[in-house]
């Protein structure tokens, strides 16, 4: 079964019938809800921003502080050396065969 786009987004009737039963529900109140969802949406813009500004400064700044970056190669100086057991050919049958001269 394909997915269609097409779905996701309400088109012109779709609006209409949202708006009819907004304003049963609403009625009177339909302006107050639409400015609180309205400033509901500019606070959540708002802390975005601000985390994004957060993660913008702490990435930024710590790269700007660390010249040449040598708190990684202390850090990598400090770590242990990896070592890899060394690879041994299982002992042959030595079967000396006689030398020909």
């Amino acid at each position: 079964m394909s997915f269609c786009i097409g779905f996701i987004t309400p088109g012109p009737v779709d609006m209409l019938i949202i708006g009819v039963i907004a304003v049963l529900l609403f009625g009177k109140r339909l302006p107050e809800v639409g400015r609180s969802v309205g400033k509901g949406i500019l606070e959540f813009k708002k802390g975005l921003r601000g985390i994004e500004e957060e993660l913008h400064k702490a990435t930024y700044v710590s790269v700007e502080s660390s010249p040449s970056h040598s708190s990684v190669s202390d850090q990598a100086d400090d770590r242990e050396e990896a070592t890899a057991p060394k690879f041994e050919p299982p002992p042959e049958d030595v079967k000396s065969e006689p030398a020909q001269a």
